[in-house]
């Protein structure tokens, strides 16, 4: 008991010490980092690896097309190549993004064969993504970039969509320069991640096929918008990786985490809370439970607490429900109607009278139910776009609901009400001129 205590609460510093909000800033390291002997980080949106063998080097993701440049600056500088292998562990683009960068004569590019479908998918909402993306991430390059490719005339660094050349199904495995490379097909962030497992070593990486902030609860449906991702592959990929037995993992944003015992522990506390949701949210949807009773009332017990700074326990009960259940909740015909939320709210807004709404928004606020003030203030701007009350009421809860650490800690719902805050900002300085 004495062990497992001590492994649990080991378990439990190592979420406090990966804070959603600060491992995914985009800082970029002036030198190639080295992990081991042979193992180098370059960070970014996600990171960059490169593995040295004495037959060349391989790279294990490449970031956006813009950054690449800069992953390659610091990775030549330790080795200049060749390169014969190019590796992305999932089809996003900032994996995929920079492959042109490194490609060279003789380069295999290697995924998992989903690729080009996960890519697809990406292409098909990028419009979309692009505007919606804008609320939590700056992609401009940075000054340290913009020099690297200056320097760097003879690359290509715009975002690639790259075609591999080679593909695996579930499992491939190849030997360069001494170094043996095996890769396994996982589920999570995307369908066709890729771990890639150093049996010499016992070194996985496997980048941000769990999220990218480990021992953190998923996102199953991320808030940038994306098509739902999976419990039960989730879950697969995490046995897979379990009976791997690594000894270092290396994640996608962040150090790597030593110690197999350690790294199983926080697998076997990501497998039970995600499991734990799982279960909790079937028993409430076959016990007749409705969505919005089941997001508010489960959470997670405290010997599976794992860490929530980029999904929460509340999207995925939200999430799970919708991806067996859909988006009809049998609650109400004007569900199936065409006819959205806000047109109904701003026909009860002018028969309660915006003033009477807007005092009402403020006493939930007094209460401390921001939630609910929001709710009402939206309903004015439903009703009234751009009122000045309304915007006021908001811009306080949501300034309100950021003193609250567990929601400050979250990288998606602080991002977007500080997203929404600099908006209101921008429309009440307007309104007031």
């Amino acid at each position: 008991m004495t062990g497992y205590t001590e492994m649990a609460d080991q378990v439990d510093r190592l979420i406090d010490e990966r804070p959603g909000k600060v491992l995914l800033e985009f800082v970029y390291d002036d030198e190639a980092v080295a992990l081991t002997d042979f193992l180098y980080r370059s960070s970014g949106s996600s990171y960059a690896y490169m593995l040295l063998t004495d037959a060349g080097r391989i790279i294990v993701n490449t970031g956006i097309g813009y950054e690449s440049v800069h992953h390659r600056y610091l990775f030549d500088k330790v080795c200049p190549g060749p390169t014969p292998y190019v590796i992305t562990t999932q089809g996003h683009t900032d994996h995929v993004g920079g492959v042109a960068t490194f490609r060279e004569a003789g380069t295999v590019y290697i995924a998992q064969e989903r690729n080009q479908f996960t890519q697809g998918q990406d292409a098909r909402i990028r419009g979309r993504m692009r505007q919606w993306n804008a609320a939590w991430f700056d992609l401009t390059a940075t000054a340290q970039i913009e020099r690297f490719a200056a320097e760097r005339p003879d690359l290509t660094i715009q975002q690639d969509t790259p075609v591999p050349d080679l593909t695996f199904d579930d499992r491939m495995s190849f030997t360069l320069g001494g170094l043996d490379i095996e890769l396994w097909h996982g589920t999570g962030e995307t369908t066709d991640g890729a771990m890639v497992w150093l049996p010499q070593h016992r070194i996985a990486l496997i980048s941000n096929l769990l999220g990218p902030l480990f021992c953190h609860f998923p996102n199953l449906n991320t808030i940038r918008g994306h098509e739902y991702r999976q419990v039960e592959p989730y879950l697969a990929t995490i046995r897979r990786l379990r009976e791997l037995r690594p000894e270092m993992l290396v994640t996608g944003r962040g150090d790597p985490i030593s110690g197999a015992g350690l790294i199983d522990a926080c697998l076997q506390r990501m497998y039970d809370a995600v499991s734990y949701v799982r279960d909790q949210t079937l028993h409430g949807i076959n016990t007749g439970a409705g969505l919005d009773t089941l997001v508010r009332e489960i959470t997670l017990p405290p010997e599976l607490r794992v860490g929530q700074g980029y999904g929460r326990v509340a999207w995925g009960v939200r999430t799970i429900w919708e991806t067996y259940l859909g988006w009809f909740h049998h609650e109400r015909t004007s569900e199936l109607l065409a006819i959205g939320p806000h047109q109904v709210l701003a026909d009860l807004v002018e028969a309660g009278g915006v003033d009477s709404v807007l005092a009402l928004s403020r006493t939930r606020a007094e209460a401390g139910r921001h939630a609910e003030a929001i709710a009402l203030a939206e309903a004015v701007l439903a009703h009234t776009p751009d009122h000045p009350g309304a915007n006021r009421r908001l811009f306080d809860s949501h300034r309100r609901l950021l003193e609250d650490p567990a929601v400050e800690a979250n990288f998606w719902l602080s991002g977007w009400l500080e997203h929404r805050l600099r908006s209101l900002t921008e429309a009440i300085v307007a309104q007031e001129d």
